[in-house]
């Protein structure tokens, strides 16, 4: 069941929008404010003297290391002089909080000195909306003074980048459960467990993006624990909010129904021919594409050819979307995957035509490979120089012709992977699940630079600013920097 909900049909049109003068997938330096770094998602810095090879042990180009949880899946964020990173409580790092949270971890950039966090409570529901010891899988976005994240208890989260540590409590929300200096200092809380009767599955993991004046998020509405039927089929998939007030401007239920399991992307924003698009991957397999002002759909792509079943379990042929949609030369390029605990199984990535409007299934597709030549994924590509760099979780790494889809070599990692290369000073790099951190060079030929131990499994992606790495590992988040001479 299709289903827009336009909650302020006045006041959106009002609503201002930024004005770019560059491409969104410029090569950015400086901070690193949301996954991906920009709102396209394409993971590309502009960074320089970014270190090929390091010792974590031996700490040779090694700027810092600070202990996390004991699992951790967010992706770091670096601004405001802080690093940001969603891990979960198993490392105590604000004394006086025992037992299993979820938390936003907030660093000190210069130094990775712990400076406060912001602490969540398990959903009272159980495993099936809030799995145990997984924290927070949200990189927060961030602008200016506020952050947004999604909670582990399924709440889209506006906080103050400095905490309580500034000696103040931003409102309009008051009373918070924690709020001495190391706690977090929230703005407004939007609740779409209790609001919205939203019901994850397993975990809700959004990595919000923002546009003008609002903050975009999906709400990971899944399964219910039969694994066959949506638990709130009438919930929304994805909202729109008002960054200063935490109030919905409209939400969309596309999938509504039709979630195969969970819904884990996280939706990106780009600019296709003048035209601002909110592009959303569903838990139904289809890309969705919105107009951010008012929601209202603009087009739409099957990412699971014709004939494809699913089946519970990844016992099937199609697939659902984890990986965030990257928006490039007025394309979108997206690719499906599911639960890794489902296993390997047959995967496909598309560039699609983004300019086209309605259900474009049929003709939106620019190029198209899968099967056997790319498995399935929760990774997001990256594209830079007209490379398109992307993995699967089989642990195979690829390098393709962003315009025609033709492989130029794909590389063996020998483990799985869960996180996002990142491509930066002329190197692409990627963490696995045996806890290395893969260099190659960024080019049409296969060329190792480097297997780095990061002494833990890395499920999440690198991210580069103001000249360092930061890697977060499943326990510590490691700044990495070219040793001066």
């Amino acid at each position: 069941m299709n289903l827009l909900r336009i909650s302020v049909a006045m006041c959106v049109l009002a609503l201002v929008q930024p004005v770019w003068s560059e491409p969104l997938s410029k090569a950015q330096t400086g901070d690193w404010p949301m996954g991906g770094g920009s709102p396209d998602r394409n993971s590309v810095s502009g960074e320089r003297n970014i270190p090929a090879t390091w010792d974590v042990e031996g700490r040779k180009n090694i700027r810092w290391v600070s202990q996390l949880g004991t699992t951790t899946y967010g992706n770091p964020v670096i601004a405001a002089g802080k690093v940001f990173v969603g891990t979960n409580n198993g490392g105590n790092l604000r004394p006086g909080i025992e037992g299993d949270k979820g938390v936003l971890a907030c660093l000190d950039q210069a130094t990775g000195k712990f400076l406060w966090q912001a602490t969540h409570d398990k959903l009272p529901t159980g495993r099936i909306n809030d799995w145990p010891d997984q924290g927070i899988a949200s990189a927060p976005y961030v602008e200016g003074d506020r952050l947004y994240y999604v909670s582990n208890q399924c709440q889209l989260v506006c906080a103050d980048v400095e905490g309580f540590l500034d000696g103040t409590n931003d409102g309009p929300f008051i009373g918070e459960k924690h709020s001495e200096k190391h706690d977090a200092d929230f703005v407004w809380i939007l609740d779409m467990f209790k609001d919205f009767n939203v019901r994850p599955h397993n975990l809700a993991t959004c990595s919000p993006v923002g546009w003008g004046d609002l903050i975009f998020a999906s709400t990971s509405n899944g399964v219910g624990d039969n694994h066959r039927e949506v638990a709130a089929a009438d919930a929304p998939d994805l909202v729109a909010v008002d960054k200063h007030t935490g109030k919905v401007v409209w939400s969309r239920n596309d999938a509504g129904a039709n979630v195969f399991h969970g819904q884990w992307s996280s939706p990106a924003v780009g600019v296709i021919q003048g035209q601002p698009q909110v592009i959303f991957g569903a838990g139904d397999g289809w890309c969705y594409s919105y107009e951010p002002q008012t929601g209202e759909l603009l087009w739409k792509f099957d990412l699971n050819p014709k004939g494809t079943v699913w089946k519970p379990g990844g016992r099937g042929t199609k697939s659902s979307i984890i990986a965030t949609p990257v928006v490039y030369d007025n394309k979108v390029f997206l690719a499906v995957g599911q639960d890794p605990e489902h296993g390997d199984g047959p995967g496909h990535l598309y560039a699609i035509d983004a300019t086209r409007k309605g259900d474009v299934s049929e003709n939106g597709a620019v190029w198209h490979v899968g099967g056997e030549d790319f498995r399935r994924t929760l990774s997001t590509i990256a594209i830079a120089d007209g490379l398109l760099c992307a993995a699967d979780l089989a642990g195979f790494l690829y390098c393709l012709d962003a315009k025609t889809g033709k492989r130029h070599w794909q590389h063996d990692t020998f483990a799985s992977i869960w996180g996002s290369p990142l491509v930066v000073d002329g190197k692409v790099m990627i963490g696995t699940t045996d806890g290395e951190l893969i260099v190659l060079a960024h080019g049409k030929e296969l060329t190792e630079l480097g297997t780095n131990d990061m002494r833990h499994t890395v499920y999440t992606s690198p991210a580069a600013s103001n000249g360092v790495l930061y890697v977060a590992t499943r326990r510590e988040l490691v700044a990495i920097e070219q040793a001066k001479p």
